[in-house]
């Protein structure tokens, strides 16, 4: 029997639900109505819509917040989300990418543009559900095969597969937008929606690039062969290039402290690159502006040993016994989502070549990130 796809429809303004309702009375959807995000919120407790369709200007809890509160929760976050807004400007699209809106569509609304993209994010959200069937499906035979991959393995295909469509539908938003509109931008604005296109594009590639990199990690694992039998360099300048440019995408440069003892590591340099952006950049993601992320190194007992702290949201003793599964912890903003994938490449890379990764936190205050390399001695 097959489902009939439910639509979410939120909007302040009745008259605008009975809009929608006409535009699509010829469709084989069934709509339901809530007046406020609060409600909207709250029905999703009990209703499951394939789609939502959320109204931006809302009083009290506005369409943006609304839209990042549905997608920072993991049972919600795979629902699609179309943004009904009569705001234009290329700031208004940007907030709309940010807050995690996987379309949008201006006031007043067309009705063939209004089916057209329903149709096209109801189809993004049949492919989700059938890799989510497929998932449970891999994830059950694998526990036949091995009992300890059940939760590495169902984590890696729920989540990546998201992760992919939402720089993904960035990219894709952009285009149709140009595609559709293009006479109607000027050379400011197009340069302003391309870079948003392209920073979509980035995050795409880094997630490849990294999950490609633990799956090298992990098949390297099975063989006697080393991937890391390198040396290099850890120097002022090498942390320092890292640590701006994760600062800089927080607005954060003023919040660095450097004290840095420099040596020469057996790790291959662009392994302890991926270690140093990887810590750098979850200890400004997970710390709010204006409080200090201190980078520091001391040489001892022919190891160096690099520490990296935080004033942020801290990790319990249940979420660091659990890093290394792919499990994403608890995000407070949408700009706090990813695969999980992070401090597992950083774990299995430290393994490799002998050192030690210890993370003390406490939780809603500090974390403290603390890692043992052995250093090169003639």
């Amino acid at each position: 029997m097959i489902k009939t796809p439910s639509i979410l429809v939120v909007d302040d303004e009745p008259n605008n639900f009975d809009v929608i309702e006409t535009f699509l009375s010829n469709e084989d959807y069934t709509l339901y109505y809530a007046s406020n995000g609060n409600d909207a919120i709250a029905s999703l407790e009990n209703e499951a819509p394939d789609l939502i369709l959320l109204d931006v200007m809302m009083p009290e809890l506005d369409g943006l917040e609304v839209c990042r509160q549905i997608k920072d929760r993991q049972k919600w976050k795979a629902i699609p989300i179309i943004m009904v807004t009569a705001l234009n400007s290329k700031e208004d699209l940007a907030n709309c990418l940010e807050s995690g809106a996987d379309d949008f569509i201006g006031k007043p609304v067309n009705s063939v543009e209004l089916k057209a993209r329903i149709k096209s994010m109801l189809r993004m959200k049949t492919q989700y559900d059938e890799i989510q069937k497929f998932s449970i499906l891999q994830r059950n035979t694998i526990n036949t095969l091995a009992k300890n991959m059940d939760e590495l393995t169902g984590n890696i295909a729920i989540s990546l597969s998201h992760e992919l469509n939402t720089p993904l539908n960035g990219v894709v938003g952009i285009l149709q937008i140009l595609k559709t509109d293009f006479d109607k931008f000027d050379h400011d604005e197009m340069s302003e929606l391309l870079g948003l296109a392209l920073f979509s594009a980035d995050r795409l590639v880094d997630l490849t690039k990294r999950f490609l990199l633990y799956l090298q990690l992990e098949l390297s694992g099975t063989t006697n062969d080393s991937i890391l039998p390198q040396e290099s360099v850890f120097s002022l300048s090498i942390v320092e290039l890292i640590a701006q440019r994760c600062a800089k995408n927080y607005d954060r440069i003023e919040d660095i402290i450097f004290d840095i003892e420099e040596a020469e590591i057996a790790i291959a340099e662009n392994y302890l690159l991926t270690i140093l952006s990887e810590l750098i950049d979850n200890a400004f993601k997970f710390s709010v502006k204006g409080s200090p992320v201190t980078i520091s190194s001391r040489i001892q007992n022919h190891q160096l040993h690099i520490i990296i702290h935080d004033g942020g949201k801290g990790m319990t003793p249940e979420q660091i016994s659990k890093i290394g599964t792919l499990i994403q912890f608890e995000r407070e903003t949408y700009s706090q989502q990813g695969v999980g994938i992070g401090l597992k490449l950083v774990k299995m890379i430290i393994k490799k070549v002998n050192g030690v990764l210890e993370i003390k936190s406490i939780y809603r205050q500090e974390t403290k990130v603390m890692i043992s390399l052995p250093i090169i001695t003639l």
